[in-house]
């Protein structure tokens, strides 16, 4: 398998291709009035914390409304996560915010600016929607309460969703959903846990960090349960065809399969879920991804004539119905 190993960017991108540029307007270094309100409006984080020594990844959650901040602070009660430890003062962050019922997510990175009076404190630099793709894949919000099973390896195998948290070189924590039917979600083999890159926005960002430090943490869920498998270990990208045809699906066959050398692989209770209550889902939001994805690349900085005219294209009334349109249009055609 070493044959197919992925070890540079230059073969990451062969694989799966370079980031396209639009992807890129989509980020902002704040949290807008958007941003805000989908956290305000969210029960559950997934985090990701990391240092020079590696990175772990923990949830949080609650009512909605547990999290707040402004502009360029994002604030986290600490009794509100299920594993406090990891949010150190400088390290680097990553973060995930869901809605119920809502298949986008919010992605929001940055580094702990301090730990006081009860709460981590977040300095904010990069905030963007995720598209729907991992948690429509997992059947994440069609869900009820489930027991999870207690062995490992059974919980494993019915696993459907995973947040994967990384940090790069530069110590710049990411973290991404993953999401599938159970038994194509992960895999166990031997000390391995295996899980597949499927089609999503291509930010090649996100394994370029595993081809710089291939220190990784992941946490696997089982939509209806409140207990996760949270695993640590070193990760390697491989386009290995054996590797890769174990998680095939509707016939479509990965480019890249991710192995996992397991250094720690712990079953938990996630208090975070349990207060969260995410099953059976309650929709009650009436946010716009689309309208939030639009706003985002309005406020975005970057220069150039296609930045610009990618601004001036969002003005046209109308505009955020088609990009609605577009993204459930991809989500039916390049699900695999």
């Amino acid at each position: 398998m070493s044959g197919a190993a992925i070890t540079t960017v230059a073969e990451l991108e062969g694989v799966i291709g370079k980031t396209p540029p639009p992807m890129h307007l989509k980020v902002i270094d704040h949290l807008d009035a958007g941003a805000l309100r989908w956290i305000s409006a969210s029960p559950l984080m997934f985090a990701g914390f990391g240092d020079g020594s590696g990175v772990g990844v923990t949830f949080a959650g609650s009512a909605p409304g547990f999290a707040s901040g402004d502009a360029r602070e994002l604030r986290v009660p600490l009794v509100l996560l299920d594993d406090s430890t990891l949010a150190q003062p400088g390290a680097a962050f990553g973060s995930l915010f869901l809605l119920p019922g809502i298949g986008e997510t919010l992605r929001v990175n940055g580094r702990v600016a301090a730990v006081d009076a009860g709460h981590v404190r977040i300095a904010v630099d990069e905030c963007y929607g995720h598209c729907a793709k991992a948690l429509i894949r997992s059947e994440f919000w069609a869900a009820l309460p489930v027991p999870p099973p207690d062995d490992p390896a059974a919980f494993v195998a019915a696993s459907r969703f995973l947040a994967l948290a990384k940090i790069g070189a530069a110590f710049r924590a990411d973290l991404s959903p993953k999401g599938d039917p159970a038994g194509c979600m992960a895999q166990l083999d031997g000390d391995v846990l295996w899980f597949a890159d499927r089609p999503g926005n291509r930010r090649v960002d996100s394994f370029r960090n595993i081809v710089e430090q291939p220190n990784i943490a992941l946490a696997l869920l089982i939509p209806g349960a409140n207990r996760i498998a949270v695993v640590r270990g070193q990760a390697r990208l491989t386009t290995d065809a054996a590797a890769r045809d174990r998680f095939t699906v509707k016939n479509k066959t990965p480019l890249l399969a991710i192995g996992v050398e397991i250094e720690t692989l712990d079953l938990r209770d996630s208090p975070a879920l349990s207060r969260a209550k995410l099953w059976p889902v309650h929709a009650d939001s009436d946010i716009d991804p689309a309208k939030l994805f639009v706003e985002h690349i309005k406020l975005n900085k970057a220069g150039g004539i296609g930045a610009s005219l990618a601004r001036a294209t969002l003005s046209v009334p109308g505009v955020t119905s088609l990009l609605k349109k577009g993204l459930d249009k991809d989500y039916r055609d390049n699900l695999y």
